[in-house]
């Protein structure tokens, strides 16, 4: 087997040195490794050479040590992991790159705390400056009291600000923000959303969902010049966690700034656009269909929401939240009329294009299901849909099967787990929290995993989420053999579902996701060997090399 795999790479190496009048030699190589190709037909090595922007080797020392000429670059792995470059299935990236430099609320743990770190940053803002990000966690201080615009308006007169909750369902505007988008006790809440108000009926600042369009209308746009900045700002953390692709839940601007990227010769990571579905018809009217594109940029997939989250009690389930026994969570905007969602994936799956909806609760989930059910039935056969549903949290147990019966993507994040774990079973119960992030049983079913992080919600680095996947210990330590331990997966299958498994949800396992000759040399490589240490060391491993195309994007010793 190993003679086929070298030989495969040797073809392509020939056929790229008699075109281009080369040496017969690697411009890289990465020697003394342990290296994880996610091959099933070789799928552990030592070595690899690289020519150009792909993989020409995969072998022993000894093999790959014959293509080291008088130019080749050499990496010592020094035994540690070699892995294929990790493909952060959701991300909201140009949000992310912007929030580096923003106020950081996601470990303020009292109300106090909160108050002080938006006073400091405010005295750094031009007055009239939008302060936006933050990330807030308002179960760091036992989940009440929600946080107010009353607590930050005396230190922000001047300064509009909209800061949201860690998982971007729910927000606070200050008083300033609250003017300017005409939002009084009179407002009446939007489809889909909900204005916080206080006994006497007065907004309280906080937004949830649909209601927080009504801020964001009152911003002013995001300047293209300002765009780029995010997004270098977001590849240079990329760089550092040896993330090289991501599905990123763009906007039209974002599609274009990263044009502007790749035309300038700054992208260090490949890029799966994915754009709201309510705007399905531009893509369509094109004439584009899934993964168009090229191996930096590709288009044709489209987000959409069902529901809300299960932290801000939005999350849209079958039976009320336990803690909250008035309300069963909401369904997003995107869904009403009834039958909205059906009538835009009818036409979205018409044309070609990929579909992949935010479902947390349970019924989100069913609900969408259903809609893809019923998509089948009415647009027939096809072998190239690759449905997802982002996050697939709650699930109703009978709803595994279906998941595998359609070949829906469960496109998931394993941090989330040991996040939301912290508090989950206060929300829903533990009866429902038994099919919560059910990693293991989505696998057992036989349904195709994508992992990812959904920064800025959780961190970017995939190895956090490799740790959460094979450990389930929450965050706050009181799970230390893993919270429902029969969800946990293996490293083996955690590493797959954030390469190989992220490239199929994205129509590229054939030509990334994995260390195999003639795929794109996208490579990272840690500092310890991650085979070789305890599950729950995971998540102090670091990365030494990111490889994007084979060149080098990061190197720790340097950076």
């Amino acid at each position: 087997m190993r003679r086929v795999f070298i030989l495969a790479g040797l073809l392509l190496f020939a056929a790229a040195s008699l075109s281009s009048q080369q040496s017969p030699s690697a411009d890289l190589v990465v020697l003394r490794g342990r290296v994880w190709t996610v091959d099933t037909t070789h799928p552990q090595a030592e070595a690899l050479a690289i020519h150009g922007s792909r993989i020409i080797a995969v072998g022993s020392d000894a093999e790959i040590t014959k293509w080291i000429g008088p130019g080749t670059k050499q990496i010592d792995a020094q035994g540690k992991s070699v892995l294929p470059g990790f493909i952060d299935a959701h991300v909201h990236f140009t949000s992310g790159g912007g929030e580096i430099s923003g106020v950081h609320l996601r470990d303020a743990a009292t109300p106090q705390e909160f108050a002080r770190r938006i006073a400091e940053h405010a005295k750094k803002l031009p007055k009239g400056e939008w302060m936006l990000g933050g990330t807030w966690d308002h179960e760091l201080w036992g989940g009440t009291p929600l946080p107010s615009h009353d607590w930050v308006d005396a230190v922000t007169p001047d300064t509009p600000v909209f800061l949201t909750r860690y998982d971007g369902h729910m927000a606070m505007a200050n008083a300033v923000a609250l003017r300017l988008a005409g939002i009084t006790r009179d407002t009446k809440d939007p489809p889909g959303g909900t204005i916080v108000r206080d006994q006497d009926g007065n907004p309280t600042g906080l937004m949830k969902d649909a209601a927080m369009d009504l801020v964001y209308r009152a911003m002013p746009p995001t300047s293209e010049e300002k765009l780029l900045r995010m997004a270098r700002a977001g590849m240079n953390e990329a760089r550092r966690f040896g993330v090289t692709s991501i599905h990123d839940i763009s906007s039209t601007e974002d599609v274009r700034a990263y044009q502007v990227l790749a035309a300038r010769g700054e992208l260090t990571l490949r890029i799966y656009c994915i754009t709201p579905l309510p705007q399905w018809e531009a893509p369509a009217t094109a004439g584009l269909r899934a993964g168009f594109g090229n191996d930096w940029i590709h288009l044709g997939a489209l987000k959409g929401f069902a529901d809300g989250s299960l932290g801000s009690t939005t999350a849209l389930f079958e039976q009320p939240f336990t803690d909250a026994p008035q309300t069963s969570g909401l369904p997003n905007a995107m869904m009403l009329p009834e039958g909205n969602m059906l009538k835009m994936a009818l036409g979205a799956d018409r044309a070609g294009l990929q579909i992949a909806i935010h479902a947390i609760g349970d019924k989100a989930n069913r609900i969408m299901l259903d809609v893809y059910s019923e998509v089948a039935k009415q647009n027939g056969p096809r072998d190239d849909r690759r449905w997802r549903i982002e996050h697939a949290q709650h699930l109703r147990p009978e709803d595994f099967a279906r998941f595998a019966q359609l070949g829906v993507i469960a496109s998931v994040q394993p941090y989330h787990a040991i996040d939301d774990g912290r508090w989950a079973e206060k929300r829903i119960g533990h009866e429902r929290c038994k099919t919560t992030y059910a990693f293991r049983t989505l696998l057992d079913h036989g349904v195709r995993l994508a992992f990812g992080s959904d920064w800025t919600v959780a961190p970017l680095n995939p190895l956090l989420g490799l740790y959460a996947a094979v450990t389930r210990a929450t965050l706050d330590g009181k799970n230390p053999g893993g919270w429902f331990p029969e969800q946990k997966l293996t490293l083996k299958e955690a590493i797959e579902a954030y390469t190989l498994g992220s490239a199929y949800a994205e129509f590229g396992e054939k030509t990334k996701g994995s260390l195999t000759p003639g795929k794109l040399a996208d490579v990272v490589i840690l500092d310890t060997d991650l085979f070789s240490i305890a599950p729950e060391k995971i998540k102090d491993a670091s990365v030494r090399y990111t490889v994007v195309g084979g060149k080098i994007v990061y190197d720790a010793g340097k950076n």
